[in-house]
């Protein structure tokens, strides 16, 4: 068993949960089912205090997922980064690497901790500044993505 970290200590937060599971239905009824429908499927075991009244996920980026207690205490589980639908455009972002990235954008996702290399592109300096300007265009010439081509303000989605 080992010491509880002292505090001030960091604590290094787990990597993200990703699970993959064929379901016979569309794609959309999948998202709204995932999103809109989270307390109809999510099992009351499975929360803080084991038998929740409700589990809500707010179904946007910045919303919240958590449970209202039997006495109605809100309990945050976690919040809501960013919210695609497939087939959705995703506007791109180039912002300069002395500027945070717009929420919303894969700028911005491609600095966030919550990426699956934990927001690398957003530390190292050099690398900071227009993830969104030099990714997608190599997706789209790998067939991943497909990319708009206007003089600015272009947007992404996956193929």
């Amino acid at each position: 068993m080992s010491e509880p970290s002292p505090p001030g200590d960091s604590v290094e937060a787990p990597a993200p949960l990703r699970l993959t599971y064929p379901v016979a239905c569309s794609p959309e009824h999948a998202f709204r089912t995932w999103t809109e429908r989270f307390g109809s499927w999510w099992p009351p075991s499975h929360s803080v205090s084991g038998d929740p009244a409700a589990v809500v996920r707010e179904p946007r980026g910045g919303g919240r997922s958590y449970e209202r207690t039997q006495d109605g205490t809100e309990v945050d589980w976690g919040e809501v980064v960013l919210l695609v639908e497939a087939g959705d455009w995703v506007p791109l972002g180039a912002a300069d690497e002395k500027k945070d990235g717009k929420d919303g954008k894969v700028e911005a996702w491609g600095r966030s901790a919550e990426n699956p290399v934990g927001g690398w592109y957003g530390l190292r300096k050099g690398y900071r500044g227009r993830f969104g300007m030099y990714l997608p265009p190599l997706l789209e010439a790998l067939g991943l993505d497909e990319v708009t081509h206007d003089a600015r303000n272009n947007s992404m989605r996956a193929a």
